[in-house]
Parts: C-alpha cells; structure tokens; sequence
C-alpha cells in the first residue's frame, strides 16, 4: 500500500454544536465555513469512562460521543460510522489525558483513517500509529482530500521519526514487531552503544541509555525525536485494559503466547471496583460489560501466573468495595526504584518518577507488544527543567504549585508538551516524597512524556521508611552540569497561593482569591485518587477536619464529603495516626481505596448537569467526573471548602470561625495548622 484512498467525508470537530449537527445531517464544509475548532479534544471525551468497557468492534459505535461543544455533546452513538466520515479535524493537543488506546480503535473502526490536527498529545499519537491509524498536522490536506486526491503514504510519513514511519507502513505495530523485532539485541550491546556520549546527560537521558535496546530500525542512539525501544524494569496493566490486550496478543501471537519476565509484568484491579455504586454503570446498564472486563483481566492472572493487586477480602464486580490500591501509586510505593523505568497503560504512571525512576504512561498495543518482547517503544523527548525556587507558604501544597504551572503562559501554549519534565531547585528539598509524586503525577496534564525528581535524601528516607530499602544513591543518578534542556521554567513557590482550576481542564488555574463572582457553592467535595490520596494528602485533610470537629463543625447536609484511600498502605497509616474519628466527625464517607470517582467510577461522581463538585483529583475534563462541573482544588482547599458548603481556603475557613473555640472536651485544643513536610 503506497497511498492512503479516502473515500468517506471530513468531519470537523467545531467547536459550534449546530456546525457539527449540520455535518451530522449530510451538509458538507470546507475548512473556513466550519470555524473554530476544538482545542484540547481529551480522549475522555473521544471514548468517554462507559465506552471503556467494550474492546471489540463495538468501539465502532462510540467515537466522539462525550465531545463537548457549547453546552451540548452532539455526536451520538453509530453518528460517525453512519454519516460516512473518514478524516476528523480538530485544533491544538488531540488527544490530551487517559492513555486509553480506545480512543483510536473506536476512531479507526468507525472507518476513520486519518485524523488532522494543529497538535497531538504523545501517548494518542502513538498509540494512533500502534493501531495504524494516519494522523497528521498538515492542513494543506484537507482541500486536497475534498478534490478527492489520494495521499502517497510516504508524504504522510516524512515528518515522523523513523520507527514510526515503519510502524505505519506495516500497519501497525504488532505487524511491525512481527515482521522486525525477531532479532531484539543483547541490552548490553545496547548500554555499550549509549554510554559513549561525551555530552552531559540530564538524568532522564542517562536512565534510559541504560535501558536501549537495538532492533532492526533502531540503533541505539539518544537523540530527542528519534524513536527506540526501552527495557522496562516494571510493566504494569489494569482491568480496563487487560481484556484488550489478552485479545491482542492471542490475536498476533497464538495462545498462550510466551510473555519475556513475567515477574515483572504487575496486574491491578483499581478501576472498577466500586462500579457497583457508579451512577452512570448501573443506569446506563454497563455492568454486564464490567462483568467482562474483571473476568477477562481476571482470566489473564491465571493463565500466565501474573503478580495481582485486585479486589479487598473475596469481593466481585457485584459487591465491589475497594481494592488494594491505585496501580501507580502501589508501583511507587512498593516496587520503582531510582535509576529504573516503569511503564503502565494509565496516563499518571509518572508518579513513580518522585522516586527518581523513568516511569511513563503507554498504550494496550505497546503494552502488549513489550509482553512479548520486553521492549517498549518511545519516540526520544526533550527535557524542561522545572526550577522550585523560594520558600513555600504555610498552607500552600504541591497541588498549588502544579496548578499555577499549569497555568503558565508556556505551559498553556504548549511548552511542554511531549517533555521530560525534571523538578529541581531548592523548593523541591521541602517536599516530600508524597509531594513530589503530585508534580510527577500531574505531568500527564501539563502535556509531558514524563516527571522526574532525581533521588536525595529524602528518597532514601522514603524507601527505607516504606519499603525497609536501604538504598544508596549512586554516582551517576543526577543530571550533568551543562545538559541540555529544551527550555528551562523558573516557579517562584514563595508567591504561590492556594489555587484553584475552574471546570472544563486543569490549565483553567486561579489564585482562590481571584474568584471574585460570589460564593461557588457545592453539591460535592472528593478527597482522593492517586494525586490526592496519598498519606500526606491525608495528613492535610486531617489538619482542617479535626480542626473542624474540635469546634463542632460539620459538613454542611447540602454538601456530600467523600474521602477515598489511594492505597491500603495509606488506610492502615490513617488508623494508626487516629485519623477516622475526625473524618467521621464531621461527616465525611470514608472510601476503600479505588480510581473512583476520579474516573466516573465511583461514589463522589455527579450524576446531575447542574451539580458542582470540588474535587482533590488531577483533571476536569467536561465528563470526567459526571455531568456536573469540577473545580480542582488542594487537599486543604477541598476539606475546608467541604465544611464550608463553598469555595474557601482553610486560612479564610480558619478566619470566618475566629469567634468559635475549640470544644474543651476535645482531646486538642491549641491553634491547627497544616502539616509540615518532613523535608520543610
């Protein structure tokens, strides 16, 4: 196949709903007559939280149905297959969020063979190539296209580092691994090739020189742009990807099909194990398709023998209540170690890179692909270096600071899209490794590859109080003095203040007190997820609820508190420390750990257009959480605003009850303030 036939019709995702709906009812446009298009088109919105439970051909029915344009989401079910469409064109950063490589199987079912956009976020693009659907960035081509032009596969391929132009010609990557990746060499040879480079490194890039491996179209070199393949330490999968890749690898490669170190292949069970109290699965009856994806990911455990984290105690789909934890945050609080690289099919796999460690998000075909060969692939990014500077405020947290990067000019037109984000300078020694997990966390919403901080100190003490690790840091784990960095970002942490993102994306960041247009009242507050449902996340919310309890304090009855552990780890050290009696205090629920509602899976999700939620998690995208509108907010600012019933900092919170002393029967009476990083 040398050219590329398109015989259906474009759709533009506009963002004008009426546009689309004219499109929808057979009108043809042309670029200019469809006007604004879309920016940020996440893949919650391509194949929204419900669509995940369908790894068939069934996805064919589904693409774009949570596209939100205006106030309306106005492609329906079978809409794209049905009205003949082949091309979809849309604005800046196609495909932001989850990793879910749903989004271009759907696309590519509904019989779309190329998508046209100003930009695309990594892990879509890729994952996109996986599964051999052509996208690309030239708008030239779309008159060239309505003329009725066939496009030569090659001009659609030229911009694109070599292995992914071979993977599209193959159409795809298990095709290309099967037809080039028999002869994986020796990671020595790889090593041995990598770490002649007489130019400084930054740490990323000297993690995964020590992780190249060389096939037949890679070579082993480092250069940013160029795609490779790495050796991952650590692969893991959860339940709303399991089904899809078993069926992939049986599929491409026989059953069973022999996996490379199953030992280090890790199974979670942590999306879906509170669907049983899901609005949207029961009403929209998507249980049976949740039957599936448990018994599908549960069938893999067995027939290869893979390490699990699933259900607490003996529970079902059915009874579901909670799980071992969140995979991300199990990985960095049980397994990824400074100098590896970990790969997850979940966009926030980053997390473990407050360990020090490479850690990034891929999708099922990559996934499955590394199974087999334990190879993962990657096009080769770019650092940004972060510089932390200055004290941080009392009561300002992480989540503060990642909320005004997010916000940043550069960061908002794109700067770090596709990057290694590296996190130094001196802020960076007052937070915590729980801290420092939200910054690497969050860069699946700044855009980038991955988030790293490189081991100190304060990793030591977080292995060796974790896990019982003694580890020593070795020489080479820093980067060089005069490394390369793409663009170099400098965050003055002593002007930070408790921010907020108002609903629809994480870069819409405010300082809380420049929210001038009255009181934002809520319906919901969600503590939790792996962002916020860490130990120090808990440590927060325990510092402005018992505060609260102390003073008779409670939620208001208007108002729903969910508090949802990130990990078993993190419950038992919230028994321990004494923590549930002030949750339960003030009338907060207390939820096993889970996603949950951070990915409409759970209580804590709207089930109502006109309900508001504050909300600990790492993104708002419009559906993310239920129909309602998210606001994204600290740990504090999530506590102190649930026992307010609005939107309130815990210092204004603290202010407005001057006048209320603590009950002099509590066991604590002095003035609380929040906690203190151990590094501060």
């Amino acid at each position: 196949m040398t050219e590329l036939h398109i015989p259906g019709r474009i759709l533009f995702l506009s963002e004008d709903p009426d546009t689309i709906d004219a499109q929808l009812q057979g009108r043809a446009l042309n670029l200019a007559q469809a006007g604004s298009l879309r920016n940020d088109v996440s893949t919650d919105e391509i194949t929204p939280i419900p669509v995940l439970t369908y790894y068939d051909d069934r996805l064919a029915r589904y693409p774009y149905v949570g596209l939100k344009a205006g106030e309306r989401t106005p492609i329906g079910t079978d809409s794209v297959k049905l009205g003949g469409f082949s091309v979809t064109v849309a604005g800046k950063r196609y495909g932001k969020g989850s990793s879910r490589e749903h989004s271009p199987v759907a696309e590519r079912r509904a019989c779309i063979v190329l998508v046209i956009a100003e930009s695309f976020e990594r892990i879509y693009r890729q994952n996109a190539d996986n599964v051999g659907l052509f996208t690309s960035t030239d708008f030239g081509l779309i008159d060239r296209i309505q003329r009725g032009e066939a496009i030569d596969i090659e001009e659609l391929v030229a911009p694109r580092d070599t292995l992914a132009a071979a993977i599209l010609r193959h159409g795809g990557l298990l095709k290309y691994g099967q037809a080039r990746m028999r002869d994986v060499r020796p990671y020595a040879m790889a090593n041995a090739m990598a770490n002649t480079s007489p130019r400084p490194q930054t740490l990323a890039e000297k993690i995964l020189s020590r992780h190249l491996v060389v096939t037949d179209d890679v070579d082993g070199g480092l250069q940013p742009g160029v795609g490779g393949f790495v050796r991952a330490d650590w692969r893991f999968i959860h339940e709303y990807y399991t089904g899809m890749c078993t069926h992939m690898l049986h599929a491409a490669f026989g059953r069973p099909t022999p996996l490379r170190e199953p030992q280090s292949i890790i199974a979670f069970e942590d999306h879906l194990s509170y669907s049983n109290r899901s609005p949207v699965h029961r009403q929209d009856g998507l249980m049976t398709g949740v039957y599936h994806l448990s018994n599908a990911h549960r069938d893999f455990v067995r027939e290869y023998g893979i390490r699990n984290h699933g259900y607490l105690g003996d529970a079902d789909v059915a009874h579901g209540h909670g799980s071992e934890g969140i995979s991300h945050a199990v990985m960095a609080e049980t397994y990824a170690l400074p100098g590896q690289v970990v790969v997850g099919t979940d966009s926030h796999t980053p997390h473990s890179g407050a360990v020090g460690c490479v850690a990034f998000g891929v999708g099922t075909t990559d996934m499955a692909n590394s199974m087999v060969t334990g190879a993962v692939r990657l096009t080769v990014p770019e650092s940004l270096r972060i510089d932390l500077v200055g004290r941080i405020p009392a009561g300002v947290t992480a989540k503060d600071i990642v909320l005004e990067l997010l916000a940043a000019p550069r960061i908002k037109a794109g700067a770090g899209v596709g990057r290694i984000f590296e996190f130094t300078g001196a802020a960076i020694k007052q937070l915590s490794t729980d801290e420092r997990a939200t910054l690497t966390n969050m860069t699946a919403e700044l855009g980038g590859f991955t988030g790293i901080v490189a081991p100190d100190e304060e990793t030591v003490r977080f292995l060796r109080e974790r896990r019982g690790v003694a580890f020593v840091i070795e020489d080479w784990m820093h980067s060089d003095e005069g490394a390369v960095y793409a663009d170099v970002i400098r965050i003055d942490c002593s002007a930070v203040v408790p921010m907020v993102a108002r609903p629809g994306d994480p870069g819409n960041g405010v300082p809380i007190t420049d929210v001038t247009e009255g009181p934002i009242r809520f319906d919901i507050a969600y503590g939790g997820s792996c962002t916020a449902g860490k130990r120090e996340d808990f440590d927060y919310y325990h510092a402005v609820l018992s505060w609260a309890a102390e003073r008779g304090l409670k939620v208001p009855s208007h108002v729903k508190l969910y508090l949802q552990f990130g990990t078993v780890a993190v419950r038992d050290y919230c028994e321990r420390r004494g923590y549930l009696k002030a949750f339960e205090q003030v009338g907060a629920e207390l939820l096993q750990p889970a996603c949950g509602a951070c990915a409409n899976c759970g209580p804590g999700s709207s089930t109502h257009a006109e309900q508001v939620t504050i909300s600990a998690i790492n993104r708002n995208f419009p559906g993310r959480s239920g129909p309602g509108k998210v606001w994204l907010a600290s740990p504090p600012t999530v506590a102190a605003s649930a026992i307010a019933g609005e939107l309130m900092s815990f210092e204004e919170l603290q202010r407005r009850f001057a006048d209320r002393p603590p009950d002099a029967q509590s066991p604590s009476t002095s003035p609380r303030a929040l906690p203190l990083s151990p590094c501060a």
